[in-house]
């Protein structure tokens, strides 16, 4: 089984200035979404117990990723794809670009962080899923292959307590291919 993973690179929220909006990039710390790592460490699990062969990355926009593919092809060590846009891609012209990466490659599986830190829409992965027509799996906190095309994901609907090893669970996004494509 062949999962690609999306990931996407932005300004470090660690190393923020206090200053709102309108930062110049040009002088800050890149690193890539903490939710698309934990999507990737996700796929890598999945790798490592033997359900997936590859884990493909893909990142889309300007040049400059190249350093945040590096990081996640040392993580994953199979393959990383950059596909070439403007640096700030709204998330439906986003979805279109990955469909035509996951037609071109035709992974079972697809991975994406829940959000992305620095506009928090939360709309890739499901976009992505409605456009290939395949089923999706919001706000996972886990997600388990079952057997040939059969995917089970867990996500907890009760907020934890403040300061619980429960409160960040929800992490992830899934889109699997249906049955009938394979």
């Amino acid at each position: 089984m062949k999962i690609l993973v999306s990931i996407k690179r932005l300004a470090d929220a660690n190393q923020g200035s206090g200053q709102p909006m309108n930062v110049e990039l040009a002088e800050v710390k890149m690193v890539m979404n903490p939710f698309d790592e934990i999507a990737l460490e996700e796929a890598i699990h999945l790798m490592e117990s033997d359900k997936a062969e590859e884990v493909p990355i893909v990142s889309v926009g300007p040049q400059q990723p190249q350093e945040t593919l590096r990081t996640a092809l040392a993580m994953a060590r199979d393959r990383a794809i950059l596909v070439n846009a403007d640096e700030k891609t709204e998330p439906l012209g986003l979805a279109k670009v990955l469909k035509g990466v996951v037609e071109a490659e035709r992974p079972s599986l697809v991975i994406l962080g829940k959000q992305a830190i620095d506009d928090d829409s939360s709309q890739t992965g499901q976009i992505v899923a409605a456009l290939l027509g395949w089923a999706q799996s919001t706000f996972a906190s886990k997600v388990e292959l079952a057997g040939a095309g059969t995917l089970r994901s867990r996500r907890r609907l009760a907020r934890a307590p403040a300061g619980s090893a429960r409160g960040r669970t929800q992490k992830l996004s899934a889109a699997v291919r249906p049955r009938d494509q394979c």
